[in-house]
């Protein structure tokens, strides 16, 4: 019976509505103040992914899944207060958000960097890292490109796991997607960038 509420899940979670940018931005918006699931399609791939495993849909490619928020700490710390409104803000570029606080920016930044002429570098006391100007660059990108779906979860972080394990997600970074095909690949890219910020001065905030 368990397995078949993870597959009714993942079912659920494949067919769920996909929203624009613009749509997540608006006032109220569609996106719950609640703990869930994100699925973020994309219609252009960024950089040289091998895509014919991924999920499909609609002209839309299922790259990536996220939650919000994250599984509470077991050293006793306060947990997360984060949920699907604030996380899928965040990661579409609204108020302050950089590729520091989001592990999807800062993905999408590195495979996009040279085609979108931006780099990471250091930021303000030099221990954040961010695309600085490209930022901005970045949100139109993703506003012209990327779009979001959720499920909402009251314990996302055992349904993340699950869907990590069903589906080709190439740009989740996590250990337990260390055998994706492109895994690699893009922790090379990432680790490349930040050593390659490291040798740039330290810009001040921007």
């Amino acid at each position: 019976m368990a397995e078949g509420r993870s597959k009714s899940r993942q079912a659920d979670f494949l067919a769920a509505r996909t929203f624009t940018r613009a749509e997540v931005f608006t006032d109220p918006g569609p996106v719950p103040s609640m703990p869930g699931v994100q699925g973020w399609w994309f219609r252009t791939v960024p950089g040289a992914i091998d895509v014919s495993g991924c999920e499909q849909r609609d002209g839309l490619t299922l790259l990536y899944v996220g939650i919000s928020p994250t599984a509470p700490p077991k050293n006793g710390k306060p947990p997360s207060t984060q949920d699907l409104r604030k996380r899928i803000r965040y990661h579409f570029g609204g108020g302050k958000a950089d590729a520091e606080g989001s592990t999807l920016r800062k993905t999408l930044g590195v495979l996009l960097g040279d085609e979108l002429g931006f780099k990471l570098r250091r930021i303000g006391s030099g221990d954040r890292r961010t695309f600085a100007g490209g930022e901005a660059v970045l949100n139109q990108w993703m506003a012209d490109n990327a779009l979001v779906s959720w499920l909402v979860h009251p314990e996302p972080w055992f349904l993340e796991e699950k869907l990590i394990a069903a589906f080709d997600l190439p740009l989740n970074v996590q250990a337990s997607n260390k055998d994706n095909a492109f895994y690699p690949e893009l922790t090379r890219l990432r680790r490349e960038a930040a050593l390659s910020a490291n040798k740039l001065r330290v810009l001040k905030e921007w």
